[in-house]
C-alpha cells in the first residue's frame, strides 16, 4: 500500500483536518467525554483501516449513532456501563461478518446510494454555513434536521445575521478562497501543489490569523469558535481521559438491547458507506463487505474497551479521502496516527484552529458530493431512478440519514414492484379470423409471485371464444403461484369456451387438463425451465 504514499500522505492530512472536529463534535452531541470521539477516530483509522479490505474508506465515530448513544448512556446509568454495550456490539458485528451478512449491502438500489451521497453533500453544506460565519450553536457532525439547540437546519442559517463573528467569517472566506484556487488552478500547475494540499495551507493561515488577531477587539476569535481538544497537564491526566467498561452489568437485558441496536445500525451505516465509496472511487475497487463487518466489529470491541465511541465507516471522511487523491488504506491509517500524535504532542496548537476554516474544507467536500449536474443526470434517467433519488435526498435533509435512506429504499421497492408488475408478460392479438380472437401471451424470463396481479388481470379480461397461446420458451423461472393461477383459469376457460395452447421447452400441449401435472416433475415451490 506504500507504493502510493505520495497520494496517500497528502490525502491523510486533509482527512485528519476533516475528522478532528467531527470526532469532537459527535462526542459532544452524544453526551460522551470529548476524548471518546478522538479515541474512536484513532482506532477507526489505525485498527479498522488496517483490518479493512477497503482501499479508500475511512472509519470513525458517526453522527447517525449520536442520538442512540445519548439515550443509551442515560438508560444504562453512565458512560462506563454504556461501554459494555459497545464491546458486545462489536462482537455481534463480527458474528454478522462470520454469517456473511455483508451481502445486504449489495441490495440497495443505485438511485438510493446516489441520493444518499447527494443528500449528505447538501446537509454538509447547510450544517457548515453557520460554522463558517462563527455561529456554533450545534456541534460539528450533527446531521439531523431538528437540532439539539432547539433550532432546525434552516432556522440556524436564518439566525446567522444576528450571530456573525467577524474574525471567523474573514478567515473562513480566505480559507475557502485558497481551497478553490488550489483545486481549480494551482493543483494543475505543479507537483508541489499536489503534494501540499490546499486544506493544510488554509489551516496554517487560520492558526496564524488567530495568533495575530488574538488581542484585537473586533477580529479576535473566542475559544468557543476554535477546535477544543482536551489538554492534559501531565501523563497521568492524559491516561485519566480513558474510560473502561463496567462488566458487572453484562447480565442487564438493557445492555444487550443497546448492543444489538449499535451493531445493527453501525453495520447498516457501514455497508451503505462501503457501497457509496465504491461508487465514488475512480479506480472502482470493490470492498469485501463481510471482511468490513469483521474489521468494524474488532474496532468497536477495542474502542469500547478503552473508552471510545462506536465506530462505523463514514462517508464524509471517506469522500474527503477520495477527493484528495487517496489511493490505498495507508491514507486512513496515517490519518489515525496523525490524530494520536497531535492530541498527545500538540493539543494547544490544534486548539488555535478556527472552526470556520474547517467548515470551509467541509463546504468543498459537500459541494463535490452534491454537484447540480447530478440532479439533471438523475432526471434524464427517468422517473424510476429520479423519484427514489429525490425522496432519499429530501429524507436526509429534512429528517436524518437513516430515515432518508429508509424512505428512498421503500420508494425504490415500490418502483421495482411496479416494474415487475408491468414486465411480467407481453400480450398481443395476432388476428381475429374465423370469429375467434387469437391471443398470444409471452411470459418474461423470470415470473414470480410479484407478477400474479398483472397476469391474473389479463386472463380475466379475455373475451369468450378466444384461442390463447401461452408461450414459455424464454421463461427460465416460473413461480408455483403462477402455476396455480393458470390451473384455476382452466375451469373458467371451459366455461367461456377458451382454447389454450401451451408452448414451452418441455413440449407443446393443446388444452392441457392440468398445468400442475404438466410441471409435476419440478419442485412444488417453483419451476426452473432451463
Amino acid at each position: 500500500m506504500f507504493k502510493t504514499i505520495k497520494n496517500d500522505l497528502p490525502a491523510s492530512i486533509v482527512v485528519f483536518f476533516v475528522a478532528l472536529p467531527l470526532c469532537l463534535g459527535i462526542a459532544l452531541a452524544s453526551g460522551a467525554p470529548l476524548f471518546s470521539g478522538v479515541i474512536a477516530g484513532i482506532i477507526g483509522g489505525i485498527v479498522v483501516g488496517s483490518l479493512s479490505g477497503s482501499k479508500i474508506g475511512v472509519s470513525g465515530p458517526a453522527a447517525g449513532l449520536a442520538a442512540i448513544v445519548l439515550a443509551a448512556i442515560g438508560t444504562l446509568g453512565g458512560y462506563q456501563n454504556f461501554l459494555v454495550a459497545v464491546v458486545l456490539g462489536g462482537i455481534i458485528q463480527m458474528l454478522f461478518g462470520v454469517l456473511k451478512a455483508g451481502v445486504i449491502g449489495y441490495y440497495f438500489p443505485s438511485s438510493v446510494i446516489k441520493g444518499m451521497l447527494t443528500g449528505i453533500g447538501i446537509i454538509i453544506i447547510l450544517k457548515q454555513i453557520p460554522h463558517f460565519f462563527g455561529y456554533d450553536a450545534e456541534p460539528e457532525g450533527a446531521d439531523s434536521f431538528f437540532e439539539t439547540s432547539g433550532e432546525n437546519t434552516f432556522s440556524a442559517i436564518l439566525n446567522i445575521t444576528d450571530n456573525i463573528t467577524l474574525g471567523s467569517t474573514i478567515i473562513g472566506i480566505i480559507g475557502l478562497g485558497i481551497l478553490i484556487l488550489w483545486d481549480k488552478i494551482l493543483s494543475k500547475k505543479g507537483k508541489i501543489f499536489q503534494l501540499v494540499q490546499g486544506p493544510l495551507v488554509a489551516v496554517v493561515l487560520g492558526i496564524i490569523f488567530y495568533a495575530i488577531t488574538n488581542s484585537h477587539d473586533t477580529l479576535s476569535i473566542s475559544t468557543s469558535h476554535l477546535v477544543s481538544v482536551p489538554v492534559p497537564d501531565d501523563t497521568a491526566s492524559f491516561l485519566g481521559q480513558f474510560s473502561f467498561p463496567n462488566f458487572k452489568i453484562i447480565t442487564n437485558p438493557d445492555v444487550w438491547i443497546v448492543a444489538f441496536t449499535i451493531a445493527l445500525v453501525a453495520s447498516l451505516e457501514t455497508l451503505l458507506c462501503v457501497e457509496a465509496t465504491d461508487k465514488l472511487d475512480p479506480h472502482k475497487n470493490v470492498t469485501p463487505t463481510n471482511r468490513e463487518l469483521l474489521a468494524q466489529g474488532a474496532g468497536n470491541i477495542l474502542s469500547g474497551l478503552v473508552g471510545g465511541l462506536p465506530i462505523t465507516q463514514v462517508i464524509v471522511r471517506s469522500s474527503a479521502n477520495i477527493q484528495s487523491g487517496g489511493r490505498s488504506k495507508a491514507s486512513a491509517i496515517i490519518h489515525g496516527f496523525f490524530l494520536l500524535i497531535s492530541v498527545v504532542l500538540i493539543p494547544r496548537l490544534l486548539n488555535m484552529i478556527p472552526l470556520s476554516v474547517l467548515a470551509a474544507i467541509l463546504l468543498v467536500v459537500g459541494y463535490k458530493l452534491a454537484k447540480p449536474a447530478l440532479f439533471k443526470k438523475m432526471y434524464d434517467l427517468g422517473w424510476k431512478q429520479s423519484i427514489p433519488f429525490t425522496v432519499t435526498v429530501l429524507g436526509i435533509v429534512f429528517i436524518d440519514l437513516l430515515y432518508g435512506i429508509g424512505l428512498g429504499l421503500a420508494v425504490g421497492i415500490v418502483v421495482i414492484l411496479l416494474k415487475s408488475y408491468q414486465n411480467s408478460h407481453f400480450l398481443h392479438i395476432e388476428d381475429k379470423s374465423n370469429g375467434k380472437h387469437r391471443i398470444k401471451m409471452t411470459l418474461a424470463e423470470e415470473v414470480t409471485f410479484f407478477n400474479k396481479g398483472a397476469i391474473l388481470k389479463e386472463l380475466e379480461s379475455l373475451p369468450m371464444e378466444t384461442y390463447l397461446e401461452i408461450n414459455l420458451l424464454n421463461t427460465r423461472y416460473l413461480d408455483n403461484d403462477i402455476i396455480e393461477i393458470l390451473e384455476d383459469f382452466l375451469f373458467k376457460a371451459k366455461e367461456r369456451n377458451i382454447d389454450i395452447k401451451l408452448v414451452s421447452k418441455r413440449g407443446t400441449k393443446e388444452n392441457p387438463s392440468s398445468f400442475v401435472e404438466f410441471f409435476r416433475d419440478k419442485p412444488k415451490s417453483s419451476l426452473s425451465l432451463n
